[in-house]
């Protein structure tokens, strides 16, 4: 089915669900919603930047794990995992629709003490209560399967070869638009510069073209901009861009297996990407960053990333840099967990934000969540009432140890 040009100004003055965002969150949302058969609202998707040059959707790592501490993030994963799994089939069978593959080599966590390993242990339990395959792993264990490492300092391993690893996140994401605009929902360049509220419901979205929308509901799903999209509506989440760093490296000498994705005590991440290898971190010195600011500090590397991976794989003392960029988390400051939701007050006002860096392997359970809420009024396939905005109102936590 050949897709009319996306144009600046919507096709109608009234919608049932403005989305403010339309990378790969806002995209999962228009798809699910327009895909539901008990909601016939017209849906408007209103992207800034339809290069996706800003956007945390084109920077990122695209992994998905199931080694959370909290049951409901297991369960968003496995969800994930299940999708794609069967990605043609779940948008329609069409045969154009290519089959997406889960390269599965797993996260080895590497505990270097005990406390460390303490976590490592209660973690496996709530994710083999799901069903997750986690294996602890002894310093022996981890040495004999995967001989490349240095395991000096480690104490304990935790690892998943299962519903873990990489997939093509840029595929699902370009299908959920392509597929949520042949069902109707509509997609303009443009950007939301204002939006009218009167009490306690949004009424309006002011685009920069200067065309006044009337919506019914209104979904953030603006990523790292989400507190200034929050902001038009004088509402507030804790959520800012900071700068994450991906460095595409070739050894000498490659392992001859597949290194899984690694999360070392350092904090230095390390993965098999294809022929190559991918490493990176958060800089030490972690404050917001603006919006466009995606400019390295070569540093990094040199004084972190580098002597981590060496460190931890010798084989690494001797690796060419092939690529380098910077990408955004949309960082929740409270707790570095999604947050999923109406307003407290404001409550045709759905947050879809804050996911730290878990946006692309959670994205199918809250495209489906928001559909949900939409057209039900609440959640049904997975209860992600935790994950709602009453904690930010309330500034307790929503608690998980395996944060990366």
């Amino acid at each position: 089915m050949s897709l009319a040009p996306i144009v600046a100004e919507p096709k109608a003055s009234h919608y049932d669900v403005v989305i403010v965002g339309g990378a790969m969150i806002g995209s999962s949302v228009a798809w699910f919603l327009s895909a539901n058969a008990d909601f016939n609202g017209r849906i408007l998707v209103v992207e800034r930047d339809p290069a996706y040059e800003f956007a945390s959707t084109s920077h990122t790592n695209s992994c998905t794990r199931l080694q959370f501490s909290n049951e409901i993030n297991v369960r968003i994963s496995q969800f994930n995992a299940e999708f794609l799994r069967n990605f043609r089939e779940n948008l329609g069978g069409d045969p154009e629709i290519p089959e997406i593959f889960l390269h599965e080599f797993g996260y080895m966590f590497l505990a270097s003490d005990d406390a460390g390993a303490q976590i490592l242990r209660q973690n496996q339990k709530v994710q083999a209560a799901c069903g997750a395959a986690t294996r602890l792993m002894t310093r022996d264990e981890i040495a004999a399967e995967f001989p490349f490492y240095n395991l000096d300092g480690v104490v304990l391993g935790s690892h998943n070869p299962r519903d873990e690893g990489y997939f093509d996140g840029n595929t699902m994401f370009t299908w959920w638009r392509r597929k949520a605009r042949e069902l109707g929902a509509e997609y303009v360049t443009n950007e939301v510069v204002a939006i009218g509220r009167t009490g306690n419901r949004v009424e309006t979205v002011t685009l920069a073209s200067g065309q006044v929308i009337k919506a019914g509901i209104v979904v953030n799903a603006s990523g790292p901009r989400a507190a200034a999209t929050a902001r038009m509506a004088g509402l507030h989440i804790p959520v800012e861009p900071r700068k994450r760093y991906t460095f595409i490296v070739k050894p000498e000498r490659p392992l001859g297996q597949d290194l899984p994705l690694t999360i070392d005590p350092s904090g230095v991440t390390m993965r098999t990407d294809g022929a190559f290898y991918m490493c990176g971190c958060p800089p030490d010195h972690d404050p917001a960053a603006e919006f466009d600011d995606f400019v390295l500090d070569h540093s990094v590397w040199e004084d972190k990333v580098w002597p981590a991976i060496a460190n931890r794989v010798p084989a690494f003392e001797a690796v060419k840099v092939l690529n380098a960029w910077i990408g955004h988390y949309a960082y929740n400051l409270l707790d570095q967990n999604a947050v999923i939701g109406p307003h407290d007050a404001v409550r045709n006002f759905i947050f879809v934000n804050g996911f730290s860096g878990h946006g692309f392997q959670q994205s199918a359970a809250m495209g489906r969540g928001v559909s949900e809420l939409v057209a039900y009024g609440g959640f049904r396939a997975l209860d992600l009432a935790p994950l709602g905005y009453e904690r930010i109102v309330s500034g307790v936590p929503f608690l998980e140890q395996a944060i990366i």
